[in-house]
């Protein structure tokens, strides 16, 4: 099993992620197969508890199947045919990264346990027992493996929160919270966007799903599953949507619409299930199938033929949907011809930056979905010469890219992507990440599988950081989403007495350093990225570099949170900091 990177719990994308994942996906198969409407979750620390209420592992069979390879019934072609958890290794994974494991199946009024150190068995008990049939698994993921560590609430409840989407009737309980959904995709949907312009579509048949709307936002977005798995580069299975609406829509209305007028402002949801779904990649973000499985027809075929009669008949029976969908395309389209003489003003420019981009330092590797390695490409958007050539000296220049800015770049809120665009600074920015390839064909056509943007720790670096934030959110929403937008951390204090040295992020972190070093230890507080050495910048920004993710959370409508923060609204916005200061001040902050 791959688990994608360590990490230290601080990204949804990280290992422990997984082996939670790993045991989760076990009791979701159990409630597929019918047995167990229930999911128990717990954390204590760093200790993960699962319990599930379906039919238990046979209780001979309890050790085996968690530690020894080739057992299990998802090696047996009939029982999970459809296995969210895909390749029955995961619970055995999940033992051999462990500290400590502990695994309970009760059947017929039996309960067998057995407890692991470090993937080795070190105790086995059967009794009798009232409790109810299933399993639970109790797991402490092993720091010799993943380090200093810590599991965050809200990447558990993003993910307890789409497994709730993805299997309706289930009930998922997280330390005492209980994610459930009555409509699935549905409710997926709903949360990811705040005022569709006509009531989401939803239908659902056995082995598929889906929900769509219109928005007025930019671009076009779809959430894409397979077999509970969420696909986030999507794959053939979206592909395959993709073209199964576009074709339904074009024959429905009996026009030859342009796909990208369709897709402005699309937001959908989608899941499959399938028999051998095989992915792009080991961390199975992208699916490659092409067939819905062995000898069946291909997904697109398949899809065509249960999805488009039921958006015809929709479209016929609710009118009122049809006028929306179709006055949004026309606007689109409106919109699309009006802007074409500046996009090829534009398109110029862009062509002259293309022989060059003096704010761009690349690198050799760039993103593509079926390129080796191409997930390691990234890029640092760093405040100014200073920061950028300390970054530059250092970076490993087959991966890792640097973008200069000069200055605070524009505030775009108020502005239309055109008009943001004329702007030299956004429009270099724009062009060295791709961002109107990925705006108009798809998110694989970005340069780079991270965006970092890499300010100084002080009111202007995050004035900057804002501005930035500030573009994407309003003009490439998708962009954040998808999970490519981050924020390099760096460390706000070195203290060294002469034979060892520590970096601190946080003043907490300082003074601990400054108790377990000498009294007379030196500390440096670095007020910019300028002012640490490309030699030190070697440790940030290499394997071990510490990323925060930018996040959009369950609602995607940047509408209600870029207007107040940076908006005309002076005085709401001093009124709120100061509540805020003196909030701190009442904490004792300052």
């Amino acid at each position: 099993m791959y688990i994608g990177k360590l990490g230290d719990g601080s990204q949804p994308d990280d290992g422990i992620y997984v082996l939670v994942k790993e045991i989760i996906d076990n009791a979701i198969d159990e409630h597929l197969m019918g047995c167990g409407k229930k999911i128990l979750i717990s954390r204590s620390e760093r200790a993960i508890s699962i319990r599930d209420f379906g039919r238990g592992i046979p209780l001979g069979k309890v050790v085996s199947c968690v530690s020894k390879m080739n057992t299990g019934a998802k090696y047996h072609g009939q029982s999970f045919q459809k296995s969210v958890g895909l390749n029955g290794v995961g619970t055995k994974a999940v033992n051999a990264l462990s500290a400590s494991f502990y695994v309970a199946s009760v059947r017929d009024g039996q309960q067998h346990e057995a407890w692991f150190q470090e993937g080795k068995l070190t105790r086995e008990l059967t009794s009798t027992t009232k409790e109810k049939p299933g399993t639970q698994v109790k797991f402490v993921p092993d720091t010799k493996v993943f380090g200093d560590y810590a599991f965050d609430s809200d990447h558990l409840a993003e993910m307890i929160r789409h497994y709730s989407y993805l299997n309706t009737g289930l009930s998922l309980h997280l330390d005492g919270k209980v994610f459930r959904s009555r409509q699935g995709l549905h409710d997926h949907l709903s949360t990811q966007i705040n005022h569709p312009l006509y009531p989401i579509c939803h239908f659902k048949a056995t082995d598929w799903e889906v929900a769509f709307t219109h928005t007025d936002l930019a671009g076009g977005m779809i959430f894409s599953f397979v077999n509970g798995q969420h696909t986030p580069m999507g794959g053939s299975h979206e592909q395959a949507f993709r073209d199964v609406f576009m074709k339904g829509i074009r024959e429905f209305y009996g026009e030859n619409f342009e796909a990208q007028d369709i897709k402005q402002g699309f937001r959908a949801s989608i899941c499959i299930r399938m028999q051998e779904p095989l992915f792009e990649s080991q961390t199975k973000t992208r699916l490659g199938s092409r067939f819905i499985h062995p000898g069946g027809p291909t997904i697109r075929v398949w899809l065509d033929s249960q999805l488009s009669g039921l958006m015809e008949l929709k479209l016929h029976q609710q009118p009122e949907i049809a006028d929306a969908m179709v006055a949004k395309i026309q606007q689109s389209k409106k919109s699309r011809l009006a802007m074409q003489s500046a996009h090829k003003v534009r398109q110029g420019r862009f062509k002259r930056s293309e022989k060059y981009n003096k704010k761009l330092r690349d690198c050799k590797v760039h993103y593509h979905p079926r390129t080796k390695d191409s997930d390691k490409s990234m890029i640092f958007i760093t405040e100014g010469d200073s920061a950028s050539g300390s970054i530059t000296k250092s970076r490993d220049p087959r991966y890792q890219a640097v973008f200069s800015l000069r200055g605070k770049p524009l505030n775009s809120f108020h502005l239309d992507r055109e008009v943001a665009l004329q702007n030299e600074e956004l429009h270099l920015l724009a062009h060295a990440l791709r961002l109107e390839e990925a705006a108009q064909h798809g998110l694989n056509h970005l340069r780079y599988k991270k965006i970092i943007m890499a300010t100084d720790a002080d009111v202007d670096g995050m004035h900057i950081r804002l501005l930035l934030l500030t573009f994407f959110l309003h003009f490439y929403w998708e962009v954040v989403q998808a999970g490519f937008l981050y924020i390099l951390e760096t460390p706000l204090f070195r203290v060294r007495d002469g034979k060892k040295t520590l970096y601190c992020y946080s003043e907490k972190q300082r003074d601990q350093a400054v108790q377990q070093l000498s009294s007379a230890s030196e500390v440096t507080r670095f007020k910019g990225l300028g002012e640490i050495s490309p030699k030190e910048f070697q440790h940030f920004i290499g394997p071990s570099i510490k990323l925060t993710a930018v996040t959009t959370g369950s609602h995607s409508d940047s509408r209600e949170l870029l207007p107040f923060y940076m908006g005309g609204n002076s005085p709401e916005k001093k009124e709120f900091i100061l509540k805020h200061l003196q909030a701190a001040q009442d904490k004792g902050y300052g």
